[in-house]
């Protein structure tokens, strides 16, 4: 039985992307840290909030404190029941503030809650957004002041490089980058394109009046994707963002397990559907289209003496073509992060299981459980 008419679909939507014009596949998005640079950093204010983080947090201050001159730090402990704070006290850095979070009223997160004690205290002209767990290599911070003075940008945020030394981190988390610029192409965010907008919410540089203007954090205290909500109201008031990776901020958070990928994932990933119905069957045919139906197609497409009629072998150039697009656009963020190639012949896999995980973080919304974090569910 001919099965190469199975691969169309895909052929079809695969032959589309890598045609957009925005490339949302390309790695053209980047920032490098500014080596040997010890600016002046009085200007702006970190903000960290953390939530039991003690494994990191030493980490992630002193990598803080060896980005300049005069940079305030203010860790806003937010109801921790370890030893974060007591670790972060006895680091003894200067320009070090750390304060208490209250507790969380109903209708915050509390991330966005903890930030908003933060920049209560702020009195600089830009803010320092950075989650607990991200490292700074020297120089971060001045590349992305830089880069904000230079193209006049009021938003400017990271894509954290995330661990990849399991074999699920490798087979995960690049597909987790790739799929989110497909999502949010880098390109048209970081345009005046007025209908897309995206942050990374581990690293983000802006503009504190250009917050307070938007209502701070208050303005999107119930977003638990809060970085792209964040970019969108900025973008909204006429101001302009960039988001880009990096090699220069790391997350110090480890996925070495499935679970705890699931866990991340299922978080957030049917809220990225506007948990609609309609969005996550659109989303399962997209994805069966583009991922499913061409390996199907290539396994039970049968070589033999019969193949070699015209017809047949247009059907296995219609099987492989899906398959070899979908592969070269997904190798240059698998080199990005320096991994062996043969990582991009996972990426069907990959797509199955990020599937599977929006299926289950629908299925919990459902049955009432919603995005939950470190022991706080929403």
């Amino acid at each position: 039985m001919d099965t190469g008419w199975l691969a169309l679909p895909g052929a079809m939507l695969w032959s589309v992307i890598i045609a957009l014009p925005w490339q949302p596949w390309r790695i053209g998005e980047t920032l490098k840290a500014m080596a040997g640079s010890m600016p002046d950093l009085s200007d702006i204010t970190a903000l960290i909030p953390a939530r039991n983080e003690a494994d990191c947090i030493a980490t992630t201050l002193t990598a803080l404190s060896q980005q300049g001159h005069g940079l305030n730090m203010v860790l806003i402990n937010d109801e921790s029941t370890d030893t974060t704070v007591a670790t972060a006290e006895a680091l003894h850095l200067e320009n070090l503030t750390i304060i208490n979070s209250p507790k969380l009223p109903r209708g915050w997160t509390g991330k966005l809650w903890a930030l908003q004690h933060g920049l209560n205290l702020a009195e600089t002209d830009k803010l320092l957004l950075l989650d607990a767990d991200i490292e700074l290599l020297p120089g971060t911070i001045a590349a992305l002041k830089r880069k904000m003075q230079i193209e006049e940008r009021q938003l400017i945020s990271l894509m954290a490089v995330l661990p990849m030394r399991s074999g699920w981190e490798r087979l995960l988390l690049p597909a987790f980058i790739y799929f989110f610029k497909l999502l949010y192409p880098f390109q048209l965010a970081n345009s005046r394109h007025p209908l897309i907008a995206a942050a990374a919410g581990g690293c983000i540089l802006l503009d504190r009046k250009v917050l307070i203007e938007i209502g701070g954090f208050a303005a999107i205290k119930d977003a638990i994707i809060d970085d792209c909500r964040l970019a969108r109201k900025i973008k909204a008031a006429g101001y302009r963002t960039w988001t880009g990776l990096t090699q220069a901020a790391i997350s110090r958070r480890p996925y070495e397990r499935l679970t705890a990928i699931w866990s991340m994932v299922t978080r957030t990933a049917f809220t990225q559907l506007r948990c609609s119905v309609g969005l996550l069957v659109l989303c399962t045919l997209l994805m069966i289209s583009t991922f499913v139906l061409p390996v199907l197609s290539l396994a039970l497409f049968a070589p033999g003496p019969g193949n070699l009629a015209l017809g047949n072998l247009t059907l296995g150039s219609l099987t492989l073509l899906p398959l070899l697009i979908m592969v070269l656009s997904y190798l240059p963020t698998v080199c990005y992060y320096q991994l062996h190639p043969v990582w991009a012949l996972a990426l069907p896999l990959s797509a199955c299981l990020y599937l599977l995980m929006t299926w289950h973080s629908a299925w919990r919304y459902w049955c009432g459980a919603g995005p939950s974090w470190k022991d706080r569910h929403y």
